[in-house]
Formats: C-alpha cells, sequence, structure tokens
C-alpha cells in the first residue's frame, strides 16, 4: 500500500466512525470562562462585537461568567464551535468547546 493509499484509507476509517457517532449529531457549545485578567465591559465588547449581542444579552451573559464562573455564549456544529473558540482566545478571553449535553 502506498503512503497516498494509507492516507486515504485513514481519512475513510475516520469518517466512517465519525459517521457512526451518535453523539455526532448533537450540538456543541462554547464556554466562556471567568479570568482575572479581563473587565467585564470588555467581555461585553466581545460579546456584542463578535457574536452581535444586544448590549442587554452582552451584560447578562458576561454577568454569568463573572458571578457564575461560566457562560455558554454560542451553540452549533462542533466547526463552528472551534472557529468561535479560537476568535475568542484571539479577544483574549478563555473558552472552551464542549458536547452540549455536558451541560
Amino acid at each position: 500500500m502506498t503512503q497516498t493509499q494509507r492516507q486515504t484509507q485513514g481519512s475513510l476509517d475516520t469518517l466512517e466512525r465519525d459517521l457512526l457517532d451518535p453523539s455526532l449529531g448533537l450540538p456543541w457549545q462554547v464556554v466562556v470562562w471567568n479570568d482575572p485578567v479581563n473587565l467585564m465591559d470588555y467581555v461585553a465588547y466581545v460579546f456584542r462585537s463578535y457574536f452581535h449581542y444586544s448590549a442587554l444579552e452582552a451584560d447578562r451573559l458576561m454577568l454569568a461568567v463573572h458571578e457564575q464562573g461560566r457562560a455558554v455564549v454560542a451553540t452549533g456544529s462542533r466547526e463552528k464551535c472551534e472557529q468561535d473558540t479560537q476568535a475568542m482566545h484571539r479577544y483574549g478571553l478563555q473558552a472552551t468547546f464542549e458536547r452540549a449535553d455536558r451541560g
């Protein structure tokens, strides 16, 4: 088997595993975590700027981050949540993504 054939077979094996994974259809979520660095106004600004939340919703999410230590700020496909998480990192926020069923 050539290198290209091995890579193709590996990609097909991964695709097949992903298609058979029942969790694949579940939504994912982006979680922003509280940190001692970013000001609350800045966090609300990021939510308004990136996610286009209203000032009221951005403030509600910012307060959840501040008071509860975390807030779910977006849900969607895994790929979209990965992109949103990376965007939060570019803004300097602590963020992760997880399956929505993890709570």
